[in-house]
């Protein structure tokens, strides 16, 4: 189980330092190198002009070449490296930039500190950088709310998901599915544009994500303030959700926390009738985001802890 204390480094030097802006402004991020892979396929490959079979066809290639990319990066990569825990370490670091441990809480927490304050305002600018709704529609509840499920749903997709694959296959795996992860952020979308050429990516993505929202869901109900509320909730609701992996880990939070979650939102102004999570809770406060910090905090050490043993075992 070499590569799951690779991880385990991983999660620790992310945690520590995050992705510093002196070296973002430098050399960029390793998901920003991917898009511009994604945007120049899309570009080139997505026409408006073919027909939706012709689109959904160049879809599955270019969503194949970009993840065979990555993978082959990853072990190209691996190959190179010594044996013994000099590879551990090495790996760990080289997966470090792929896992958005300390990018995530960051930029809940900025969500917290306003609405605490009461400036809506400010607030209603940290949760527009995490979520895709409009935020001019959104009260404390709903800044709340949105902040909440995007900790929750990127806690899969973020750390555990990209872990998970790193777990089993060192840097092959972690890089793969950030490729795939990526796909399914830029182009995975049921516009006009995507609905055809982003059609691989969403179900690609679905697929990879399937255990990983569940070993989430699983964490936040063995750590949560109401175990017993997060379990039934989960298994109650994760199925209502409109996404068959996010379900899991928000309805595992809002069952947790005691918070109804999801619900009627707008994007770019059309509103939609999200079923709720936890439905007849109440609704959550600048409070509960800090106690979800706390949850999501106590969820990671464990996880990254399962990893440390698992590289001892």
């Amino acid at each position: 189980m070499d590569f799951a204390g690779a991880m385990a480094v991983a999660m620790a030097v992310d945690a520590l330092l995050g992705w510093p802006p002196s070296l973002f402004a430098r050399i960029g991020h390793p998901v920003t190198w991917l898009g511009w892979l994604i945007a120049a396929i899309d570009s080139a490959w997505n026409r408006a002009s073919d027909p939706p079979a012709l689109r959904r066809a160049a879809g599955v290639a270019g969503a194949l070449v970009v993840i065979a990319l990555s993978v082959a990066l990853g072990w190209g990569l691996q190959s190179l490296l010594p044996s013994g825990w000099s590879r551990i370490v090495a790996v760990g670091i080289l997966a470090w930039p792929l896992v958005a441990l300390r990018s995530l809480h960051d930029h809940v927490a900025a969500v917290a500190e306003p609405l605490r304050a009461g400036d809506i305002a400010a607030a209603r600018d940290a949760v527009s950088r995490i979520v895709g709704r409009d935020p001019a529609a959104l009260d404390e509840a709903g800044i709340a709310r949105a902040t909440i499920e995007s900790l929750a749903e990127n806690a899969s997709d973020g750390i555990v998901a990209p872990v998970f694959w790193g777990a089993l296959f060192g840097l092959p795996g972690i890089l793969g599915y950030k490729a795939i992860n990526t796909l399914d952020s830029m182009i995975g979308h049921r516009s006009e544009r995507h609905e055809a050429f982003g059609w691989a990516a969403a179900r690609i993505d679905d697929v990879a994500n399937f255990i990983p929202a569940r070993a989430t869901g699983f964490l936040f109900v063995l750590l949560a303030p109401h175990r017993s509320e997060a379990l039934s909730c989960m298994t109650r609701d994760a199925r209502r959700h409109r996404s068959p992996n996010a379900g899991w880990p928000e309805a595992a939070m809002a069952g947790g926390l005691g918070v109804r979650l999801s619900g009627p939102r707008i994007y770019h102004g059309s509103a939609t009738d999200e079923p709720w999570l936890n439905e007849g809770a109440r609704d959550p406060r600048a409070a509960d985001i800090d106690e979800a910090l706390t949850l999501y905090r106590r969820a990671m050490l464990l996880l990254a802890g399962v990893l440390a043993i698992l590289a001892f075992a």
